[in-house]
């Protein structure tokens, strides 16, 4: 009983994929069910089709659709005119137009992947015919319609059987990459402190940026579906720019921490520091929640207060002289880890209103002053 409620919810935490499969299955049955019914003479590569275009989201099988579809009916005409329009018999030149079907499709999918598809439709209308004694024409023809079929029908699936938008895996992948830029702060801030574990902050990098490279593919798929007008979510483009801008942010951040504070500062500073990190961390996983909730941005005023009690000790230890031995190199990453915190807080701002657009209420709405704060401060 126990190992059944284990693989349940495994099953339940791997929702996504357990969708796509089945689509897959669905697609690949009816698209073999409907090219048997038309009589097809290849029915597999429907089913082949089917599953090519039944992708992840439904603006990825957009994608898909269109670019399988047009590169099969361009390497359907490119390689029928081959075979139609140039006489061959024998194998030496059949190879010379399978040289000349190839090469140029081939650069031509270098140049662009998306019509991959031309190259292998072109191969399979010069040699099925050459292997099968068919007609040239009415093989290309057959091709054309077989991945028709397949392509249509995998799209179909793609929008009736548990169809799943790029918009909500948007929030799930937006929410991702920021509770790791959280944890990439905690480390780096640490770090002006304590030293900082550089084989942990190298793995949180190197995540964040392979979240960003999948949230920027997933963007792309959440726009083909709002011009489709398949989707009302919100714009992606803000949420995407204001999350690189917060991606930079952290890599100015570890170059102006790259060692610690010296002593004497870490005595008046290791205060203020945790408190602007504690602050950047909760409020990046609130945002995390939200976005992924549709619920609307958490308060950010104990940014604008940790940030600016910061400000006001570093202008405190200056006017102490406490950073004037300060090597040249020590002396401009600590000025610049000010004005790196300053910038993020402005960024931080404007993921408060980003968050806002994609729980559908206004950051007016969304923030209100929390206890000490004053209005002054809550719109700092």
């Amino acid at each position: 009983m126990e190992s059944l409620k284990k693989l349940f919810g495994r099953m339940r935490g791997r929702k996504a994929q357990m969708s796509l499969a089945v689509r897959g299955t669905v697609a690949a049955t009816l698209a073999f069910a409907i090219a048997t019914a038309l009589q097809l003479k290849l029915p597999l590569w429907a089913v082949l089709t089917s599953l090519i275009v039944t992708q992840g989201s439904v603006g990825r099988s957009l994608k898909a659709t269109r670019d399988y579809m047009f590169g099969t009916i361009g390497g359907a005409i490119y390689g029928g005119a081959i075979t139609v329009f140039i006489p061959h018999s024998g194998e030496l030149q059949l190879l010379g137009m399978l040289i000349l079907a190839v090469t140029p499709l081939a650069f031509v999918a270098a140049l662009n992947p998306s019509l991959n598809a031309a190259t292998v439709t072109a191969v399979i209308v010069l040699l099925v015919p050459t292997m099968g004694h068919l007609d040239p024409l009415g093989s290309a023809i057959d091709r054309v319609f077989e991945v028709a079929v397949g392509a249509l029908t995998g799209l179909a699936v793609s929008f009736i059987v548990l169809p799943s938008r790029a918009h909500v895996q948007m929030r799930s992948a937006a929410g991702r990459l920021l509770e790791l830029i959280a944890a990439a702060m905690t480390e780096l801030l640490a770090g002006l402190s304590r030293g900082r574990d550089n084989d942990a902050l190298h793995r949180i990098q190197d995540g964040i940026g392979t979240a960003l490279t999948e949230l920027n593919a997933t963007g792309a798929e959440a726009e083909r579906e709002r011009s489709a007008r398949l989707s009302s979510g919100a714009d992606t483009g803000p949420l995407l720019r204001t999350i690189l801008r917060l991606r930079h942010d952290v890599v100015m951040i570890g170059r102006a921490s790259v060692v610690p504070l010296p002593s004497e500062l870490q005595a008046r500073l290791s205060g203020p520091v945790t408190r602007v990190s504690d602050a950047i961390a909760s409020y990046l996983r609130g945002c995390a929640a939200a976005i992924r909730n549709g619920s609307g941005p958490p308060p950010i005023w104990p940014i604008h207060v940790a940030v600016k009690a910061y400000a006001e000790e570093v202008a405190t230890v200056r006017s102490d002289g406490l950073t004037r031995g300060l090597p040249g190199d020590a002396a401009e990453r600590f000025f610049a880890l000010g004005f790196s915190l300053e910038q993020m807080r402005q960024n931080l701002i404007d993921l408060e209103r980003v968050v806002a657009e994609w729980a559908g209420a206004s950051p007016g709405k969304a923030h209100r002053p929390g206890p000490g704060e004053s209005s002054d401060t809550a719109g700092a």
